[in-house]
């Protein structure tokens, strides 16, 4: 991550109209049409061609294909490399109810990732079983993978699945962040020289141990802030900052206003 709150749109809610894990026979078409939501179609194996308004757009494994809604098209596979994809069609609205548009490039080669891979299957699970309340995990699922797209293609960087030992250093933070803790702490339990740690917790995080450390606290003392929970004093001090003023001022930092503005 580049930043522990860097920010796409977090308001945005799918409703699904359909989702299919397509392997393509010699065949397969998709007649001229128009677009009744937004497609994401990701494809895992071979190729096809899309027109889209008239330009074709040729796809292969890896690439990721954002089609918006009202877009005229048709499609076919490539009989010596026929395509596999997961496609979902669905549309977007914000917390009000309006329509929203998707923040992604109408074609980018992400490379194949497992984890996405991974979750498309649990989604396909979940549409396909349909047991109750399919709708809301399939949502959430997709959620998921949505996601995973912003992280490779919005946040300016492309994580690779983080390492088990990174992940293990994070959890750990996120229960201990109140605590005196340093990255010597965090190697240790990982079993790693310090300096390697401090290099792979960087790589897959984007940010060092003390800045990915005081992101959690400053994320943990907003929440408690917005919800009138203690004092500013208390806060600091159940976050893992040594005073209050030293809190107020990281705070200021990272969010732009001082802590006593967020109080309710």
């Amino acid at each position: 991550m580049q930043s522990i709150h860097c920010q796409p749109p977090e308001d945005i809610i799918p409703e699904i109209g359909y989702f299919v894990h397509r392997k393509c026979l010699p065949s397969w078409i998709i007649k001229k049409t128009v677009t009744g939501g937004i497609d994401v179609l990701y494809v895992i194996k071979g190729q096809a061609t899309y027109v889209i308004e008239g330009a074709p757009c040729r796809v292969r494994q890896g690439d990721l294909l954002c089609i918006p809604m009202g877009t005229h098209l048709h499609a076919y596979t490539h009989s010596d490399d026929l395509m596999e994809c997961f496609s979902i069609c669905f549309k977007l609205r914000d917390e009000q109810g309006r329509t929203a548009t998707l923040p992604l490039p109408l074609k980018n080669h992400i490379g194949i990732h497992p984890d996405v891979i991974s979750l498309y299957g649990s989604l396909n699970n979940a549409w396909l079983c349909r047991n109750p309340g399919y709708m809301l995990k399939s949502r959430a699922i997709f959620m998921l993978i949505l996601s995973r797209y912003f992280e490779l293609l919005l946040y300016e960087r492309h994580p690779a699945v983080i390492d088990v030992r990174v992940s293990n250093a994070i959890r750990y933070i996120t229960d201990h962040y109140s605590e005196d803790i340093g990255i010597n702490d965090l190697a240790s339990l990982c079993n790693l020289n310090v300096n390697y740690f401090g290099i792979l917790f960087k790589q897959s995080t984007g940010l060092s141990f003390r800045q990915y450390l005081t992101a959690i606290r400053i994320n943990h003392a907003e929440n408690m802030l917005k919800h009138g929970e203690s004092s500013i004093a208390e806060i600091a001090e159940r976050c893992g900052f040594s005073d209050a003023y030293y809190f107020s001022r990281v705070y200021k930092k990272s969010r732009g206003i001082p802590p006593s503005k967020e109080m309710r």
